[in-house]
């Protein structure tokens, strides 16, 4: 029954598939690398919006109550 079910797939006429991914590479491509470009992306983010410089006059209602 299942491969019945494959067979109605429709593909693109001319279409050749090639072999399926291994679990390593489907866990690889699909896990791994999008959590290592997020942390990547994330990490390269913090290190270039670093800190600003705390003025030593803080004049802010909000940060300072006199």
């Amino acid at each position: 029954m299942i491969k019945h079910a494959a067979q109605l797939i429709n593909q693109e006429p001319g279409a050749l598939p090639g072999e399926g991914l291994t679990a390593l590479q489907t866990f690889t491509y699909f896990v791994a690398a999008p959590i290592g470009l997020f942390l990547i992306i994330s990490i390269a983010v913090w290190a270039f919006t670093g800190d600003k410089k705390k003025s030593t006059h803080s004049s802010s209602v909000i940060t300072h109550i006199e």
